[in-house]
């Protein structure tokens, strides 16, 4: 498997260094990091997926937000325009997350889930209400 630095996937994917950490700062995506330097490493799975935010972004006309809603509530292969679809279990199981239905029968994207925009907005909101839950009961306490 090839991984890029940021100037070489700035160069395929025709973004700036500043817009890729920007989406990597909103959550899209995770590049891997090497060990020594900590150097963002991209592979062709985060290539696709800054192609694909891109274009949604700036062709489509959704606003970071909206992005964000999106990927939590909308199925993976409509945002990711699947050309397998049908034959994909996530596909026959629209009420759970791909990264669910991949645990149990698998699905058709070889990507990792935990790189994957769709895994991590829906983490990163399971996480912001769960923090949120913490907070009101320590704040239930206090008042108790």
């Amino acid at each position: 498997m090839s991984l890029f630095k940021i100037s070489d996937v700035s160069r395929r994917v025709n973004l700036s260094q500043k817009r890729i950490r920007e989406y990597e700062k909103e959550g899209f995506i995770k590049p891997e990091r090497s060990a020594g330097n900590n150097n963002r490493l991209y592979g062709e799975f985060e290539l696709d997926q800054i192609k694909r935010i891109n274009y949604l972004i700036h062709f489509k006309g959704f606003t970071l937000a909206c992005l964000k809603q999106l990927l939590v509530m909308a199925p993976c292969w409509d945002i990711f325009d699947c050309k397998t679809r049908e034959t994909c279990p996530a596909f026959h199981n629209p009420y759970e997350p791909c990264w669910k239905v991949r645990q149990q029968a698998g699905t058709n994207c070889d990507g990792p889930c935990q790189r994957c925009a769709i895994y991590l907005m829906g983490s990163r909101k399971k996480r912001r209400k769960e923090r949120l839950l913490v907070s009101a009961a320590n704040h239930e306490r206090k008042k108790a």
